[in-house]
This record gives structure tokens, sequence and C-alpha cells, in this order.
């Protein structure tokens, strides 16, 4: 389902650093965080009127690297596919950025950064951060740019989550919204998906109450929580045809070895995932999607009117965030009076296809995209 087109080429990974104490960052929480370094990337060239500019959030284990190369690799960043010249999110036309959330482990602020009062990663001394205090950070990132009100927000997952904040947020600073495959509020089966992964994490003699930094990492929890979550990523039709029951020998072993294709999948994400991510940041991000809530009227509170036209995706097979989560943001939208599209795209690849419908995404985003940025154009 790829779209084969340019790519950007090469590209570099940037910092930007702020809320240096004492002014630091107050969180939810009612505690504060500072310094604070976001590692981020930008694609295209951002316009004379500074009008161009679309934020891409990315999803729980995903980084400021959305697309292009960095020097040496071999793949590009998460979603090439629908970032560069003519495609979705076209280079040619938009100022695309993307940033590594704070809680993160690929270069912003997170548990496994150093703790300036201590000289030492934070690990459980970071404290508990939300949605919202990522997207508070993210607005300090696109201030510091020099941009006044984003042409876009558009991300799947918990990056939808984040779109759905940043209008929350700051609505006077977005023209347009593209949810991807989210909800406004975990449902209970959400939050106990998120517990088990955590409890995998922390069950680990290795977690050690988060202090492993200088010693052997929870990499057998990690990995567990990494497998029972692409369970979760992808559909039951998307595994009978990907796997069905083919063994990866001839016959049975009768031990308790990876006997089935779809087992050794498991393992190989699962072994994968812990090269690449921090155990400690798995827990944050979870704990930060299970205390999200904009359902009802949080969204728009009932004395506030928003100008932001939205564009919401959801897809047939998605059983992590089934479609009736989406349609409930639309309703609420509209009983808001909000410019609200809703498009169910009829895939078979689960909760990945946010990654993996690159047509049908490229289709809708591309049409919304230009119809927005004429329309904000004639308007200004």
């Amino acid at each position: 389902m790829t779209l084969k087109s340019e790519s950007i080429g090469l590209v570099k990974q940037q910092y930007f650093t702020f809320a240096e104490p004492p002014n630091e960052l107050k969180l939810d929480s009612g505690k504060t965080l500072g310094p604070i370094t976001i590692a981020y990337e930008t694609y295209g060239e951002l316009n004379a009127d500074k009008s161009n500019a679309i934020l891409v959030v990315h999803a729980l284990s995903g980084d400021a690297h959305a697309a292009g190369f960095h020097e040496g690799d071999k793949n590009p960043g998460w979603w090439d596919d629908l970032i560069g010249p003519n495609k979705a999110l076209d280079t040619g036309r938009y100022f695309v950025i993307c940033s590594n959330i704070i809680g993160g482990c690929k270069g912003s602020t997170g548990p496994s950064s150093i703790n300036p009062k201590t000289g030492k990663p934070y690990a459980l001394d970071f404290p508990i951060i939300t949605i919202g205090d990522m997207v508070r950070a993210q607005k300090h990132l696109i201030d510091y740019l020099g941009i006044r009100k984003l042409l876009c927000v558009v991300g799947g997952s918990v990056g939808g989550m984040q779109v759905l904040q940043w209008v929350a947020s700051y609505p006077k600073s977005v023209q347009s919204a593209i949810p991807i495959a989210t909800a406004a509020k975990h449902s209970p089966q959400q939050i106990a998906f998120d517990e088990v992964g955590r409890q995998a994490v922390m069950a680990d003699p290795a977690w050690n109450q988060g202090n492993y930094y200088d010693s052997s990492k929870p990499e057998r929890g990690l990995a567990v929580a990494r497998m029972i979550g692409h369970i979760t990523y992808m559909s039951d039709k998307s595994m009978e045809e990907k796997f069905s029951r083919k063994l990866k020998d001839k016959d049975y072993s009768f031990k308790f070895t990876t006997d089935f294709e779809v087992e050794g999948y498991l393992r190989y994400r699962g072994d994968n995932f812990v090269k690449r991510f921090d155990a400690n940041s798995y827990l944050y991000i979870t704990k930060a999607m299970d205390y999200f809530d904009l359902s009802g009227a949080k969204l728009i509170p009932k004395d506030k009117s928003i100008d932001v036209r939205f564009l919401v995706i959801s897809f047939k097979s998605d059983w992590l965030y089934p479609s009736y989560q989406s349609q409930d943001i639309v309703r609420q939208l509209k009983i808001r009076g909000v410019d609200a599209t809703y498009c169910e795209i009829n895939s078979t690849y689960g909760h990945d296809a946010f990654l993996l419908e690159v047509e049908e995404e490229t289709r809708l985003i591309k049409h919304f995209l230009k119809k927005t940025f004429h329309g904000y154009n004639i308007a200004r």
C-alpha cells in the first residue's frame, strides 16, 4: 500500500532547550521540569508569512525522525511515505515539523536524561507527565520557530491525542487538525492493556525500581510489553494473512520454543524494541495516555468557540482504537458547530493501518490540506 515517490534525502536532527531554572515548565501534576531539551526535525521551507507550517506528532514509540534519512541509515523516518515532495505532506508546499515528546528517549528530556541536580539519570525522579504537558512543550518549540499559527497538526494514535490537545489548549494557534486512529479518552480496555505492559516491565527484576541505567536493563519485561502491544496493533485478518498457523519447521517441536511463525515474529519485534527504547519512557508515556481525557465538552468548553477545521480518520479493522471512538469525537465537534469531516478507511491492517494505508491517507490529506491552505491564505 506504499506510493513510491521521491524522498527528501538526508536530514539532521536539531535541538531546542528552554525552561531553564528558575523558569521551569509547570506540569499538570503541579510539579516543575527544567531545563527541557526537545529534539526535532524540519522538512521543506517556511514561507515568508509563516503560514505553511504543519506539525506532525508521533505515536508511543515514535520520535522526531519522521522522514528522510540520517547519514548512514538504511531505512527512512517512520512516516517517510507521507512526508516529502508530492506526498500527502508535500514538502514542496509545506514546512513540516516533527519533535520527540518530553518523557521520550530519542533526544528530548525524559527519565533517561541526566538530572542536573544529581548528575545521574532522572529514572523515577522524573515527574509524571500528561499529553497536555507534551503539547505545552511543543508550543515552546513552535514559538521559538517564530510560527504564530500552524496550518495543521496531524498524528495517529497517541499522536492523535496530541492533535486534540493542541486544539483544546491553543485553538487560536491551529488552523486545522487531523487526528487519526485515536480517542478523546482511553476506555477501560485500553487502560488495561497499558497496565499489563507496565506490569511486565516492572516485574522484570532488572527494572530495579527504575534504577537500571548503570546495570542490566529490563529487556525481557519491555520485550513482553512490546509483544502485547503488537498483538493489539494488528487485526485478526491481518495476522491470518501474514502468519496463519505456519510453522517455523516442518512439525511441532513438542518443546516450549517458537513453533509458529507468529511466535517468532513477536519475539523478534520485542527483542528489537528494547534496542531502541527506554523502559521507563514506556511507563511514563503509557501513563500519560491513560490520564488523557478530552471527552464530552472538555475538548471545546461551552463558553468557548473555535475556528479549526477537522479531518478525523479511522480504520474499520482497528480494534485497539475502534471507529466508534473517532465517531464520538466527530459527534462532539458537530454538536459545537465545528467543521469536521469523518472518513473510515476499509483496511484489514488494524491499528497499524495509520502507518500502512498510504494511498488512501494521501488522497484524503492532500485534498484536505489544499483546501485548508487555500482558504487560510484568502482569509489572511
